[in-house]
């Protein structure tokens, strides 16, 4: 199992005001490129990330329940993004797969809930479309217009 260099973006403290590069850090650590012996997850080197604007909220400390769990101080921010698969233990997904969901903010992710991942059928088209109008929209959109025509 090799072992490589892994860029990340973490985030250093919760921001307050408007985000500036004094809250985030690009730091570079070492992964092994495999995933825990008996597990179903999935190591993925990630191709293309996205920069959404709900990222902002995240980044702020919440004191209440919010609708979407905040980034953790210290670790690699959770992203969408494109990404090839480099070592599996799930059955759906192998080896040289490429796929989309939520990975972190990083050059390789260990995804533990592959089950948020989805393959891509097309890679004839550009990848990069994968993190926005084939992506996380188009899924949501497609979850929307099915719920619709099963009640109509």
């Amino acid at each position: 199992m090799a072992e490589v260099s892994n860029k990340r973006v973490i985030l250093k403290q919760f921001v307050t005001e408007f985000p500036s590069e004094d809250d985030m850090e690009l730091v570079t650590a070492t992964v092994r490129l495999a995933v825990p012996p008996g597990s179903a997850s999935v190591m993925v080197k990630n191709l293309y990330v996205a920069c959404d604007p709900y990222m902002r909220n995240r980044m702020s400390e919440h004191n209440d329940a919010a609708y979407i769990e905040q980034f953790v101080p210290g670790e690699a921010l959770g992203i969408f993004g494109v990404s090839k698969v480099v070592a599996s233990g799930h059955p759906d997904f192998k080896v040289g797969d490429l796929v989309w969901g939520l990975t972190g903010c990083e050059e390789y992710s260990v995804i533990a809930d592959p089950e948020s991942l989805f393959k891509i059928n097309h890679p004839e088209l550009p990848l990069s479309y994968y993190t926005g109008v084939l992506g996380e929209y188009f899924h949501k959109q497609s979850v929307i217009f099915n719920a619709l025509k099963t009640t109509m």
